[in-house]
């Protein structure tokens, strides 16, 4: 069953956003060459205790960082470390907080330095098929429909969707039901309704779909090791049409 979040869920969750958007925008500062992965987990930790919010990550299913941090081929769940970030580099900043009983979670990826055209291509398409498919958060669409604008403006564009990983709903937990994959049947799936919340998260990948996970039981990366885009906002729908929670 699909949560139905009232009103007042959803200011407060609205205000989580806006504090998460702005603890994004000072990490995401701070991606430049010659920081590693691990300096900016650090600087998330003191960023949110500023805000007074919690990492929705530290621990969330023995999670070791307080944010994921995934570098060129390292498509989500990168465990921050030694990993140095390098000029052409573009790495993917993924956050969850919680606030006063409520998550919200987003992603963005951005270049190191200046990059190399795929990988700029790559980067604005991940984040357009976003912006696509929140479009179709409107009261009376089904599910796939989001999941199917994904699918269908990225392979236009002639990249590929990761199958293994999808969005999810989020509200008093940080995953809830539904599961939002990329991919979809347009006019299939549940029916969208007023008060629904979803993170919408786009992965995409230069290359093939397919992704294995490393050693360290997180860090999922391209078998093809081809770079890889993440761009995800958390979404409620409302009846007049989708509003960005996170931003």
């Amino acid at each position: 069953m699909i949560p139905i979040k009232e009103e007042h869920e959803i200011a407060k969750m609205h205000k989580a956003g806006r504090i998460l958007a702005e603890i994004m925008e000072l990490l995401s500062s701070l991606v430049k060459p010659g920081i590693t992965t691990q300096d900016l987990d650090q600087a998330s930790v003191s960023t949110m205790a500023r805000f007074k919010v919690k990492s929705a990550f530290k621990n969330y299913q023995g999670y070791p960082g307080n944010i994921c941090v995934s570098v060129n081929e390292e498509v989500v769940h990168g465990v921050p470390g030694s990993r140095k970030i390098e000029t052409g580099d573009i790495v993917s900043l993924d956050i969850g907080i919680e606030l006063e009983g409520y998550f919200v979670d987003m992603a963005k990826t951005f270049p190191a330095g200046k990059v190399d055209a795929q990988k700029e291509r790559l980067m604005e398409v991940a984040s357009r098929s976003l912006d696509e498919a929140i479009k179709k958060m409107k009261p009376g669409n089904k599910l796939f429909d989001v999941s199917y604008a994904v699918q269908k403006y990225v392979e236009s564009n002639k990249f590929s969707v990761v199958r293994n990983f999808v969005g999810h709903g989020i509200g008093r937990e940080l995953h809830e039901e539904p599961q939002v994959p990329n991919y979809g049947i347009p006019n299939t799936g549940p029916v969208l309704q007023a008060g629904m919340v979803l993170a919408i998260e786009p992965m995409i990948n230069a290359g093939s779909w397919e992704v294995v996970v490393l050693k360290d039981g997180w860090t999922a990366v391209t078998k093809d090791r081809k770079p890889s885009a993440h761009f995800e906002h958390t979404v409620a729908v409302l009846k007049n049409g989708p509003k960005i929670l996170t931003q």
